[in-house]
This record gives C-alpha cells, sequence and structure tokens, in this order.
C-alpha cells in the first residue's frame, strides 16, 4: 500500500494527472512508431518489389529525423512553450503514420515516416520539460516512470499485434493502427494547451540558426555513419563499406568541430557548452548514452543470434525479447518510488551492472545452454534496464536549474539516439572483425558458428562499453544540489474540472 500511497500524491491535482496522461499515450504512440516497425521490413519489401536493405529506410528516415531535430524541437518548446511544442509532435506524428499507410510508392513511405520522425522529436524533446515544469525534484522518480511504463508498454504491445497483422492483415494494418493511437495522444495533450505557462520568459529565448544547423548536420551525419547505406555487404570493414563509413565519420568530426568553434563565438548559443561544467550533469549524459547503447545492442544483436547463430525464424527472436520487455511493465514504478524515497548512490551504478551482467551471460553461455533458456540469461539485463531510465533521467532533469530544463530534456533525447546508433554500429563491427569476407558463400551451417563467434565478441565489446557507464554514474552528487529547490505548480483553466 506504501507504493500506492506514493503515487497517489504525484497524482493528487487535476493538471498532474492530465500532463501524465499526456505523456504516457504520446511515449507510447512515439514507442509503437520505433522498434515494432521493423517486424514490416520483409513485408514492405515484398509489395513495394525491392530488397531488405532498401525496405530498411523505412526505419532510418523516422530514426534520422528523430535524433537530428530532438534538441531543435526541445529548443523551440522552450522559445514557443514545451506544452505547444508537445501537442504540435503529436498532431504531425499522427498524420505522418496516418498518411504512411496510405503511401503508393515507396518514396511517399519515407517521407511521411521522415514526417513522423519530426513529430516525434517534438513530443520527446519537450516531454521531460514538461513533467520537470510540474513536478518537484523529489517527485520525479514516481512521475518519470508512468510514462516510461507507457513506451515499454508500446514496444511489449507492438511486438504482439504486428505480428498478427503482418501475419492476416499486412502492412499498412501496422501504420493504421497508429490513428487510432494518434487520436488518444491528441486527445490527451489538448488540455496542455490551457495550462499557463511562462509566455513572456518563452519568448525571449533566442535561437541560434547557424548553431542549429551545424548541430542537426553533425548529429545526421552520425546516425548515418553507423548505418549501412552502402553498396556491398553489411560490414565496416569490406572496402565498400570503408568507402562510405570512414568519410561519413570524418563528416561528423568536421562538422562537430565546426559547431564548437562556432558556439564558443556565439552570445547566445545554440547549445550552451558552459552547462557541462556540471559533472553530475555530464557523467548522468554519458550514462544516458551507453545505457541506450545497450538496448539497441540487444536488439541488434539478440535477431542476430537466434536467426544466424541458431538458425530459427523471427518468432523466436520475439520470444527471447518479450520477456525482456516485459520487466519494463512494473519495475520503473517501483525504482521510481524508491529512489525518490531513499535517493540511492548505488541505484544507478548497479543497473548498469545488471545490463552488462546480462549481455556477458548471453555472449559467454548462450552455446552451452538450450535455446530455451536465454531469456534466463539475459534476465539480469532486463531488470537493469527497468530500473536505470526512469532514474537517470531524473537525475538529469536534477542536475540543472528549472530555467535550464528545455536544454536537459533535449539533451536526455540526443544523447538517446546517439546512444542508439553507437549501439547498432559497436554490435555491428565487432561482428563483422569475427566474420570472414566470404562468409556469405559459406552454407548455412558452417557459418553458424562464425556468427556465434562474432556474437560473443560483440558482447564483451558492448560489456565494456556499458561498464564504462557504470563507473561514471558512481559520481557523487555535489553538496548543493537543486534537487531542493521546488517545481513550479502548473495553474490555470487545466487545474480545474
Amino acid at each position: 500500500m506504501s507504493l500506492l500511497t506514493n503515487y497517489r500524491e504525484v497524482l493528487n491535482t487535476p493538471a498532474r494527472r492530465r500532463i501524465l496522461l499526456a505523456l504516457a499515450s504520446s511515449y507510447l504512440l512515439v514507442q509503437v512508431a520505433s522498434f515494432p516497425v521493423a517486424l514490416s521490413l520483409p513485408s514492405i519489401a515484398d509489395d513495394f518489389n525491392i530488397d531488405i536493405a532498401t525496405a530498411a529506410w523505412v526505419l532510418i528516415a523516422e530514426l534520422l529525423a528523430l535524433g537530428a531535430t530532438v534538441y531543435l524541437a526541445a529548443k523551440l518548446g522552450e522559445k514557443y512553450g514545451h506544452n505547444r511544442a508537445f501537442f504540435l509532435g503529436t498532431v504531425v506524428t499522427t498524420l505522418g503514420a496516418a498518411a504512411a499507410g496510405f503511401s503508393q510508392d515507396f518514396t511517399q513511405l519515407i517521407v511521411f515516416r521522415g514526417i513522423q520522425g519530426i513529430g516525434a522529436a517534438f513530443v520527446t524533446g519537450n516531454a521531460n520539460a514538461i513533467l520537470a515544469g510540474a513536478f518537484a525534484p523529489g517527485e520525479r522518480g514516481r512521475a518519470f516512470a508512468i510514462p516510461i511504463t507507457a513506451a515499454r508498454a508500446g514496444t511489449f504491445i507492438g511486438l504482439i499485434i504486428f505480428a498478427i497483422f503482418l501475419q492476416f492483415i499486412g502492412w499498412r494494418a501496422i501504420f493504421f493502427s497508429f490513428i487510432p493511437l494518434g487520436l488518444v495522444a491528441i486527445w490527451t495533450a489538448l488540455p496542455l494547451l490551457r495550462l499557463k505557462e511562462d509566455r513572456e520568459a518563452a519568448s525571449d529565448v533566442p535561437l541560434d540558426l547557424g548553431g542549429a544547423f551545424l548541430f542537426i548536420g553533425a548529429i545526421g551525419a552520425l546516425i548515418l555513419s553507423g548505418l549501412h547505406i552502402h553498396s556491398g555487404e553489411e560490414s565496416f570493414t569490406s572496402d565498400s563499406a570503408i568507402a562510405y563509413h570512414l568519410p561519413m565519420n570524418l563528416l561528423f568530426l568536421a562538422l562537430l568541430t565546426a559547431f564548437i568553434l562556432f558556439e564558443r563565438r556565439r552570445q547566445d548559443p545554440f547549445v550552451d557548452l558552459r552547462l557541462f561544467r556540471n559533472r553530475y550533469f555530464s557523467f548522468a549524459l554519458f550514462s544516458n548514452t551507453t545505457f541506450h547503447l545497450s538496448m539497441l545492442a540487444i536488439m541488434t544483436l539478440v535477431p542476430i543470434l537466434v536467426e544466424e547463430g541458431f538458425g530459427y525464424g523471427p518468432l523466436l527472436v520475439i520470444y527471447v525479447l518479450l520477456p525482456h520487455q516485459s520487466m519494463g511493465l512494473f519495475i520503473p514504478m517501483i525504482a521510481g518510488w524508491y529512489y525518490d524515497k531513499y535517493q540511492p548512490r548505488l541505484m544507478r551504478p548497479v543497473a548498469l551492472s545488471l545490463i552488462a551482467l546480462g549481455i556477458f551471460l548471453l555472449g559467454v553461455f548462450s552455446l552451452r545452454v538450450p535455446f530455451w533458456f536465454i531469456p534466463l540469461l539475459l534476465f539480469p539485463a532486463s531488470v537493469g534496464t527497468a530500473i536505470f531510465n526512469t532514474i537517470n533521467n531524473t537525475v538529469i532533469m536534477n542536475s540543472l536549474p528549472q530555467e535550464h530544463r528545455g536544454f536537459a530534456s533535449g539533451m536526455i533525447e540526443t544523447t538517446r539516439q546517439v546512444g542508439h546508433t553507437l549501439g547498432a554500429t559497436i554490435a555491428a563491427s565487432a561482428l563483422g572483425l569475427v566474420l570472414p569476407a566470404g562468409i556469405a558463400l559459406l552454407s548455412d551451417a558452417e557459418s553458424r558458428d562464425f556468427y556465434l563467434r562474432g556474437f560473443q565478441a560483440a558482447a564483451l565489446v558492448v560489456v565494456w562499453v556499458i561498464l564504462a557507464g557504470a563507473v561514471v554514474a558512481f559520481k557523487r552528487r555535489p553538496a548543493q544540489t537543486v534537487e531542493s529547490a521546488p517545481a513550479p505548480q502548473p495553474s490555470g483553466s487545466g487545474d480545474g474540472a
């Protein structure tokens, strides 16, 4: 009963309930539109008579648009109001999904998926700032747990429902299913427009267009550098891969350098680099990057283990991932309550260590146990994943004063997307270094051993990266912290009946 009582405390006004309902609905929509959509790629490829590599642009377009523009969306939220930007995101995401379902050719589908990604950027880029504006620092663990649980439910439901749609209806049903979800998100977000915001302060926030252009270009180049959109085999070591990935990485470094030099000379920069001097904040962002790296590494490596290593079909990938996702349906609520109550310093490093342990067990012992035991090997990672996200978001938002909550919110989501990119890149790179150049010429039985060894190597590399994030998460909170500052309470007509 203590847990339920504590959650009643953060739901004690109509405005707070409306905010959390809106965030939960929109997080579910955005999450469903990302990972589970990958299941539709073979059907889309067959329908448009293209190969799987080309069909992957359905994911790439949304990922690129979301990752490159999410910080800009947070800045626009600072300038025009986070609630307005968030509401716009729910509308754009829903319209993009509906249009994608009606696409008459593959180019249209890619364009509409990009629009969907931009809408998702406005949702996620402003959601954390909205939450931080409505809840005091000591309440945010519980508050963050609610939309994060909804996001995990979106992935969980999507994996099941989308598999049924693909089996009996077709890929368009997946995108059409976003329409009712989007309408619910729009309906729940509409009351946020009536909540009082400091419009005068928001309108004074400058927007550095030059810095925005360079930042979007740098993040876009980083995301593209980790994707296999080149000819030839999907690796980082072949001639065609080197000819693509090396220039893209150099382009990223060049744009990043230009961005930093440009921003250092600006009086009102797009990204205030001085805020990174708060090491507690910066270290939490680094841990956030390693956490999301681990998530994408799992989503990348598990299908390889199941399909290439054991020779099973995609449905058994779902068998491994569903228990992993199910931990996020209830553990975040417990973690958020526990963090708010006790503020444990070790909670984040322990959660990351559990993730590292699960991936280590998967890499070392997956060949020594029956296939049906694999979800048990992943169990520590499943628990650690469900714990970490809620409390680390809380730490990041509590590390800076309220006037910088838009910056903190944008950085949470930017490092999230960077982590996703690095997770897929590191996992695929380590795997590619083990696989022989002519593996496509080998029989399934001959190639299976190479894939399993490559999986083990990739898993161990990811483990070391996650442990680095765990070490950084040990950083002690400063003696004087903004966590003692109260958050402004929502007011206005949204507090009425």
